[in-house]
């Protein structure tokens, strides 16, 4: 098969079925072929109003003209969203997508879930914002359900706007707490783009060449492509050898997620984080665990991704899925380590809105009474299982992992070598998406598919999804 994708893609006869492929609507296959050959999207019982905005095309022209030049699209014909409901989307066409990204594992309950829109529509239309320098209720109460869902002394939250600041707050909490400078971070990490964040997201592709320092990356335990394999404590004692000899022998703390969300889907090898949290506490720092896309009963198996390993973190952060798609993001710590903060005069002007907080309450509110978190371990384990015998059919995939609904599919053109599909991936996304799927993409080289839907998921869609994929990657 391998042999065969390589010869169909090669020179000018790539490009012009790359481009072909791209199209909408493929000419040279007729309505009924095309009837009897495409998996057939679950029926759903919403149909968008009439869009009257502007063209796919005239955005485009005003993003080149008016946004930063960093922006850029997934697909060669950009998609223009305009409506959404639970696991769908929908373009300017009333084209129904289904939506197996969730804005990058930021929609957990569904798209303009209506218990969640009538709470933000609800305290928008009593009071859209004043300050936290006054007392209101919601903002109050969600910090009480947040700290309902944390282990241990973890009970004390401060709300922020994203990730990457909950992920700032957390990196200054320790260092002030500790006394000490240093943060340890993974290799093929990403904690955020601002200036500390960045300097502990370790791929180069997200770094800028400005001044990152204090910061130190340990070995990933990547299972796939990791010098030790599965081996967790292996890649600990790499850690420890970073105290040792990189450091004074104290750090300020520790940062990882649980399963690498940019970086490719990749979860932590077993035994990994407990021996490591271990080291970090000897060395006299925190340990924090950034919970900004496995968090929010996304990987089924636990509220929390850090669960799985038996470990209970210092500091916890979190977003995208703690709003469902509201700017919003919070750190969580113990009543001590707070503590620090009020050493100086700390303040976020719109860390605990009342319209996130109300938002955010109503999300939790959804996972518990929809079980949205034994959907995830239900359909998630059911999808893996068919991305796996999906496997087994094509060469070019090399591995699937994760856990839940946050699943990843690596491509390689050598499995032996494991040399990354970057091409190959590029085209069966954009292929799927013409055939009705949205998924992302993302790892250090670009070639795993990020399936992160929202928790509604169904097994008719994963069904679907994996149909798509299968049929997409036959015709190459």
């Amino acid at each position: 098969m391998q042999r065969v994708f390589r010869r169909a893609f090669s020179g000018r006869d790539f490009l012009w079925r790359h481009r072909c492929f791209s199209q909408l609507a493929q000419s040279e296959i007729s309505i009924q072929e095309k009837d009897v050959l495409l998996p057939k999207m679950p029926p759903f019982d919403y149909s968008p109003p009439p869009y009257n905005g502007p063209s796919a095309a005239e955005i485009l022209q005003k993003r080149i003209e008016f946004l930063s030049p960093s922006m850029f699209c997934f697909y060669k014909k950009p998609l223009n969203v305009v409506d959404g409901k639970m696991q769908y989307l929908f373009d300017e066409d009333g084209r129904r997508y289904l939506d197996a990204f969730g804005g990058i594992a930021t929609v957990c309950c569904g798209h303009c879930h209506p218990d969640v829109v009538e709470a933000i529509v609800n305290q928008t239309k009593r009071l859209q914002h004043s300050t936290v320098l006054y007392l209101h209720h919601a903002i109050a109460e969600f910090a009480e359900a947040l700290a309902s869902k944390m282990p241990g002394d973890l009970k004390v939250v401060f709300f922020t706007n994203s990730g990457t600041e909950a992920n700032e707050l957390a990196m200054m909490i320790a260092r002030l707490y500790t006394g000490y400078h240093d943060i340890i971070s993974i290799r093929n990490a990403y904690h955020g783009n601002a200036a500390g964040t960045m300097g502990a997201t370790a791929q180069s592709g997200w770094k800028f060449n400005v001044v990152q320092c204090g910061v130190h990356h340990a070995l990933n335990p990547d299972q796939y492509r990791g010098v030790f394999g599965s081996d967790g404590e292996k890649y600990a004692k790499d850690l420890q050898g970073l105290i040792d000899y990189g450091t004074t022998g104290n750090v300020a703390g520790f940062i990882a997620e649980a399963i690498q969300g940019v970086g490719g889907i990749l979860e932590l090898a077993p035994g990994y984080l407990p021996a490591v949290y271990g080291s970090i506490k000897k060395a006299g720092g925190l340990c924090i665990a950034d919970e900004v896309q496995c968090g929010f009963a996304r990987t089924g198996s636990h509220f929390w991704g850090f669960e799985a390993h038996g470990v209970v973190p210092d500091i916890v952060t979190m977003a995208k899925g703690i709003g469902n798609g509201i700017p919003i993001g919070a750190v969580v710590t113990t009543p001590e380590i707070a503590q620090v903060l009020t050493q100086r005069s700390y303040f976020n002007t719109f860390g605990g809105n009342p319209v996130c907080t109300a938002g955010g309450h109503a999300v939790l509110r959804v996972i518990e009474k929809e079980k949205l978190q034994e959907n995830a371990f239900v359909v998630g384990s059911y999808l893996k299982e068919r991305l796996t015998s999906l496997k087994e059919k094509y060469e070019i995939i090399g591995d699937v992992r994760g856990r839940g609904l946050m699943l990843g599919v690596e491509l390689v053109t050598d499995r032996q070598e494991k040399t990354p599909a970057k091409i190959e991936t590029i085209h069966v996304m954009d292929q799927m998406k013409e055939n009705g799927v949205l998924i992302g993409k993302g790892g250090f080289y670009g070639n795993v598919f990020r399936i992160t839907p929202p928790l509604c998921f169904t097994k008719e869609d994963a069904d679907f999804l994996v149909d798509v994929m299968d049929h997409t990657m036959s015709k190459m």
